[in-house]
């Protein structure tokens, strides 16, 4: 009889361990299962570009496909949303820029906290925005600008891809710094705008460098200034704004990768030393410099500190300026 409740104990116990381990699966990764780096905008920004720059090398590093799936719209809600209910297992991840900080303030009524609700894993670059013109409007510098939208508050218009874009919010802090009014004409994305700014629908409109380069090196668009605390490298003859006496405007732009809510400390800890030794090879650098962005990487926690210091910056700029998405 012993030996019988001896054995009904271990067939028992076994079971425990396995309805142990089955209710734990979705917190553990599959070793094969692809990783999705989820993009919560369109193809070819900036986002899209670190995504596909920085996948295949970490596909490589941790030995199975990695699948970057872009889902945008909302201004990047959607995607983000999609990792915010993902499961915390290593098979999801966001790639994101500073929109993300932004749309807490813009969007008051979202199902979720783009800035609680996500596990900060690195700060894979930084990237800079160029006030741009037309090279029909006239505009040959900051003060040029400056000058005419204090003459005509109101006659000059800028576009951006959105209503609570990084574009937009920077020219509300270069109007609010500048003491000037311009125009707002938000567009669907940044191909239309960009078309409208190169016919001369568009007077001027703040462009990320990747962006703005090709058609500043053929003439025309105008570079006003870049909205740095410095020169940028690709345009050392491009003035910082404040060096144009147009405002201490600085809109550098972070971006970065995020796991799910739950994800264990051990997983992050991992993700991160994998990013933060790809950023460090000379290919991921030529790549990211060439496109105008300056690789960077961080432990979780500053990078958690940032996105929680800027989502405080945008929040009063926001509030102060009355700008909503809603």
């Amino acid at each position: 009889m012993p030996a019988l409740l001896a054995r009904m104990a271990v067939l028992a116990f076994s079971a425990l361990a396995a309805f142990a381990a089955s209710a734990q699966s979705p917190a553990a990764a599959p070793s094969q299962a692809p990783l999705r780096l989820i993009v919560p905008f369109t193809p070819g920004t900036g986002i899209d570009l670190i995504a596909r720059t920085v996948g295949p090398r970490l596909a490589e590093r941790l030995g199975r496909p990695v699948v970057v799936d872009n889902r945008a719209g909302a201004s990047g809600n959607i995607g983000t949303e999609a990792v915010v209910h993902a499961a915390p297992n290593g098979t999801t991840l966001l790639v994101s820029v500073n929109t993300l900080v932004m749309n807490r303030s813009l969007y008051p009524q979202l199902p979720f906290d783009p800035v609680k609700d996500l596990v900060p894993v690195s700060l894979t670059s930084w990237g800079q925005l160029l006030l741009v013109a037309s090279s029909k409007s006239g505009f040959r510098t900051a003060g040029d600008l400056v000058s005419a939208a204090k003459r005509k508050p109101g006659a000059i218009n800028y576009a951006s891809p959105g209503v609570g874009t990084p574009h937009h919010l920077s020219m509300e802090l270069f109007k609010s710094t500048a003491g000037v009014f311009l125009t707002h004409i938000p567009y669907r994305g940044t191909a239309q705008a960009v078309t409208d700014l190169l016919g001369g629908q568009i007077d001027v409109m703040f462009l990320p460098i990747h962006v703005a380069l090709p058609q500043i090196k053929a003439g025309k668009l105008v570079a006003l200034g870049i909205g740095s605390a410095k020169r940028h490298p690709l345009l050392p003859q491009v003035p910082t704004l404040a060096e144009a006496r147009a405002g201490n405007v600085d809109v550098d732009m972070w971006y970065g990768i995020f796991a799910p809510p739950g994800t264990s400390a051990d997983l992050v800890a991992q993700l991160n030393r994998d990013i933060k030794e790809i950023l460090a090879t000379p290919e991921i650098r030529t790549a990211f410099e060439t496109q105008g962005m300056d690789p960077a990487s961080s432990t979780p926690e500053e990078f958690r500190r940032l996105v929680a210091q800027d989502a405080q910056r945008w929040e009063r700029l926001i509030k102060a300026q009355g700008i909503t998405a809603q």
